[in-house]
């Protein structure tokens, strides 16, 4: 649950306050402040002290809400904040923390301080933390937390219910409770609601459901968010390659995926390799990095525009100069086609829409609503050239060659945009190459080479 951002107006509004109980010397009228509070306006406020101040309020805070408010830090001053509280400090935040948030923190540590991190938890959260550790990045393991309550179909609801009043208070959740055999198996689910309003003699077998929608712990994290929609749930049982239940992923973690996810694919459609921190952190040489690596293969390929402009060199010298003035419509006519269809089919795959044996189907479907745009437009552009006021003193005798130039251009080019931008996509895929790249910049560049050529091709079709 670790945020990223601005420092809002909440953080500001409380700063002189304590401040104030600082310099006092006013520990206890500055806990007692700071508890009516909540834990995600605590962190904000925290975010605006000076480190040494930060640290004095976070050594005022009652263990477990600590624990909560350093989940809400940015992981930067998470680690600055460990550096200046004491070893015993930090061993009882880490305990109280949760797993999945622990997880978050040592995977962005130095691996020292990760080492250190560990050595200091009890022996029953280091044991949690080095599994959660173990598994691949970015994979369900790191996002899960092994704080869900488990039962056994031979037990009563009544027998349940005084079992979850025990051990359910510190869980993650209660809303869904999962079944497992004796070998810890997951075998079926029950909810609170169904467990709330059976008889307390029933059996659990009686009222627990068996088609249980169920994560590996190596499956990618994304798998979570596709899973939850498709089965409308908010929390997701994860278990090992043998059945056995590990963990649970809730909606609060997946929904820190599906930003992080978005982001990335926002970043890889603009053209630039994908950032690892937020942007208002993201040194300067890293960003220009980032950037200038697709910025120079985007450069190559509009140099290889103009030596195709080269090759026409005699139909630009011998045609009206009124060409040079269409050139830039039907440029961006292929860009703006092709961008359309590539952010449809970018988004119709990560939504599972379509998959890459339909390529066919949205080939077919993008180019009979290319051609039809493309004579849509193809028309427009024609009688903007044959009609206009003194065309034939403005574009010289054959205005009429060029306005059909034009018109043609425009139809070949449009269809050609939504052809490239809907098939590009299918082809990273299958390449293992995140769809996201064939958006913007690159679908862009690729149009412009091809409106030069089908322009020009045109032209001396019909001008020659």
């Amino acid at each position: 649950m670790t945020t990223t951002g601005d420092i809002n107006y909440w953080g500001h509004l409380v700063e002189p306050e304590i401040k104030e109980l600082l310099n006092a010397k006013d520990y206890k009228g500055l806990r007692e402040a700071l508890a009516d509070l909540e834990s995600p306006d605590i962190a904000e406020a925290l975010l605006v002290l000076s480190p040494e101040e930060r640290a004095v309020v976070f050594r005022i805070l009652p263990r477990k809400v600590a624990a909560e408010v350093f989940a809400y830090l940015p992981i930067a001053d998470e680690e600055e904040l460990l550096h200046n509280l004491g070893n015993e400090h930090v061993t009882g935040i880490l305990n109280e923390m949760e797993p999945d948030d622990r997880t978050a923190l040592l995977e962005e540590l130095p691996g020292q301080v990760t080492k250190r991190l560990i050595a200091s938890l009890s022996p029953q959260e280091r044991k949690i933390a080095q599994q959660l550790l173990g598994y691949p990045e970015y994979s369900i393991g790191r996002l899960m937390t092994p704080e869900y309550v488990s039962i056994q179909e031979e037990w009563s609801v009544q027998e349940t219910m005084t079992i979850l009043r025990k051990t359910g208070r510190d869980k993650e959740t209660l809303n869904t409770l999962y079944v497992t055999d004796s070998n810890d198996r997951l075998t079926a689910d029950v909810s609170l609601k169904s467990l709330i309003f059976a008889e307390p003699e029933s059996r659990i077998d009686e009222i627990m459901n068996t088609h249980v929608a169920a994560l590996r712990a190596t499956d990618d994290q994304e798998m979570a968010s596709e899973m939850m929609l498709h089965y409308d749930l908010y929390v997701l049982p994860v278990v090992d390659s043998e059945g056995t239940l590990v963990g649970i992923v809730t909606a609060d973690d997946v929904l820190d995926v599906v930003v992080e996810e978005t982001t990335e694919d926002m970043q890889l459609m603009a053209g630039m390799e994908a950032l690892e921190e937020p942007y208002s952190e993201t040194p300067f040489v890293t960003m220009a990095r980032k950037r200038g690596g697709w910025l120079f293969v985007l450069f190559l390929g509009e140099m290889i525009t103009v030596s195709v402009m080269h090759q026409f060199e005699s139909a630009m010298s011998n045609a009206s100069i009124a060409l040079l003035f269409f050139l830039p419509l039907i440029i961006s006519c292929g860009g703006n086609s092709g961008s359309q269809a590539s952010t449809l089919v970018i988004r119709a795959l990560s939504v599972q829409d379509v998959s890459l044996r339909d390529w066919f189907g949205v080939l077919w479907r993008e180019m009979m609503t290319g051609l039809m745009l493309g004579v849509f437009l193809g028309m427009v552009a024609l009688l903007r050239v044959v009609f206009w006021p003194h065309a034939a003193a403005q574009y010289g005798d054959d205005y009429f060659f060029l306005g059909v130039t034009v018109g043609c251009s425009v139809i070949g080019i449009v269809l050609m945009g939504t052809i490239t931008g809907s098939m590009l996509p299918f082809i990273l895929r299958t390449l293992g190459i995140d769809p996201a790249m064939a958006s913007g910049p690159l679908v862009a560049t690729l149009m412009d080479t091809l409106g030069v050529t089908i322009f020009f091709s045109m032209a001396m079709f019909f001008l020659m």
